[in-house]
């Protein structure tokens, strides 16, 4: 038997050279080291003549005329969450006509995705490419069942795949709120109405054809226009592509649990001595309930200040469009809504603005919007005392999770702050090694734990600032300690050589893998 070469990270993780199904392994080596000049791939169009319709009556028509093979690559956006009807129903169809060895190149996963356990059972499925997981399905994948491992991207990292030709999507089939009958598209009106489209844009401007399925097909022109018809080769009308109440997947909530508003209260009480909260500061936090809890903080904290910030950014909650709303932030640039309110806010308030997510966290651009980023609020599964993040898999290694823009916006802003309890469900937060390196340590500044804050070593100037207050700080590891002392230390995961899943920086590299539990 041929011996296995292997290529080690900078974080001195051990992977193959070449892993089957997946291709040559270029090893993580640091979160800037792959910033020389780029090349995005020449797109191919077919031009459409005067009198051409380009709506036709059913899936059935346009399947007939894309003539889709054994072995492509399809797409589809994430934009109505755990209330997406669009990737089942064309999985489903295209099974029917016995076509096998699908890759489906989806934004994200959710829940309601679960019909493509069997599919991949079957073979109809056999890859999978996303930012982010949950559910079924990525419970079927860290069991082994797909037959190659899946491709984990961020969000800015599968902008950059698309568009430098690493992900080729063969057709890109795009749930469209409201489309016209020339392929102009938005997501801000219909009875699916999800808001900004940000992340189909990379699909709809490089796949080879682009198909918008919508269940609210109006007379041309749309308005507004997100997506423009230059992009889209056919519209189908369908019953329906989704229930938008499905977007609201999770809290979206500011957390009422005592320990998680301690820590909110200390993280923003390290936002304060950092120095970055004045006139023209920019934020982002995630829609979980602590994350929005340190925006409640910090509102308070720029109401009492006086501040006006320039802008707050990525996936937007009625709860920044409140702070929008009340002239604490000049601006909301906005990827994806989370809620009734920000599709509500999008829709009507021009100050409220759209990004696809290739100026989001594309890296390999003349500028994402994280690199204007000012602070960030992260979340945690796992921290490690090189302070590596895990969003990838749970503590039994099964994937639920990953990147969507965590790595990017830790590798953009100033000051990147991880807030998570110490302990959960009797496990220790902070371990020696995280499971799976998701976020490299190198781009995380501050964790924030109800018993105590660490900072990165690296930031001298941080730490420096930081005990001239009364936060309690420690080090890494002695938070490490003082978890374990309550939890014990836990067993380590036995799993398989099989890798299940490739876990992708967001320049290409990898970054960690996943093997079978």
């Amino acid at each position: 038997m041929k011996p296995i070469k292997t290529v080690t990270t900078i974080l001195g993780r051990e992977l193959p050279d070449y892993i089957a199904g997946y291709g040559e392994v270029k090893p993580f080596q640091g979160a800037f080291s792959n910033e020389r000049m780029k090349t995005r791939k020449a797109v191919q169009l077919t031009s459409v003549p005067p009198g051409e319709r380009k709506v036709l009556t059913s899936l059935d028509e346009a399947f007939d005329r894309l003539k889709i093979k054994d072995g492509m690559t399809i797409s589809f956006h994430h934009h109505l969450r755990n209330g997406d009807h669009v990737l089942n129903m064309v999985v489903e169809a295209l099974a029917k006509r016995g076509i096998k060895d699908l890759t489906i190149a989806a934004s994200s996963i959710f829940p309601v995705h679960a019909p493509l356990v069997e599919h991949i059972k079957s073979g109809v499925v056999t890859g999978v490419v996303a930012n982010y997981m949950l559910g079924p399905v990525p419970e079927a994948i860290s069991r082994g069942e797909l037959k190659k491992p899946a491709r984990m991207q961020t969000h800015g990292g599968r902008s950059r795949a698309i568009e430098s030709g690493d992900l080729h999507i063969d057709v890109a089939f795009i749930a469209a709120p409201t489309a016209d009958t020339y392929g102009n598209i938005n997501g801000v009106y219909g009875k699916s109405a999800c808001g900004t489209l940000g992340y189909a844009v990379s699909d709809a401007e490089y796949a080879d054809i682009t198909v918008a399925i919508t269940d609210n097909l109006v007379a041309f022109p749309a308005c507004p226009i997100e997506i423009s018809q230059v992009f889209v080769d056919y519209v189908v009308p369908v019953e329906s592509i989704g229930d938008p109440k499905g977007i609201v997947s999770g809290t979206t909530k500011i957390t009422k649990d005592p320990v998680a508003l301690i820590i909110a209260q200390m993280a923003a009480e390290v936002i304060k001595a950092s120095g970055l909260v004045k006139d023209e500061m920019s934020f982002q936090t995630g829609a979980g309930g602590t994350s929005l809890a340190v925006a409640a903080e910090l509102k308070r904290l720029m109401k009492r200040e006086g501040v006006v910030g320039s802008f707050a950014s990525g996936g937007i909650t009625g709860y920044l469009v409140e702070m929008l709303e009340e002239g604490l932030f000049r601006t909301l640039l906005d990827v994806q809504c989370f809620d009734l309110a920000a599709i509500e806010s999008y829709r009507n308030n021009v100050q409220h603005q759209f990004m696809s997510a290739s100026m989001y966290g594309n890296p390999h651009t003349k500028g994402a919007v994280v690199n204007n980023l000012d602070i960030m609020i992260l979340g945690a599964t796992e921290i490690d005392i090189e302070f590596n993040v895990n969003v990838t898999t749970g503590s039994n290694g099964v994937i639920m999770g990953g990147s969507g823009g965590h790595s990017d916006t830790a590798a953009g802003s100033k000051l990147a702050i991880v807030v998570t309890n110490l302990t959960k469900a009797r496990l220790p937060m902070i371990k020696a090694k995280v499971t799976t390196i998701t976020t490299p340590g190198e781009n995380i500044d501050v964790v924030v734990t109800e018993r105590g804050i660490a900072v990165n070593p690296r930031r001298v100037d941080l730490l420096e600032k930081l005990s001239k207050t009364k936060l309690p700080l420690m080090t890494i590891e002695e938070l490490k300690t003082l978890a374990e002392k309550i939890t014990g230390v836990p067993k380590g995961i036995k799993t398989s050589e099989k890798i299940v899943a490739v876990v992708e920086y967001r320049d290409g590299s990898v970054i960690d893998v996943v093997r079978m539990v």
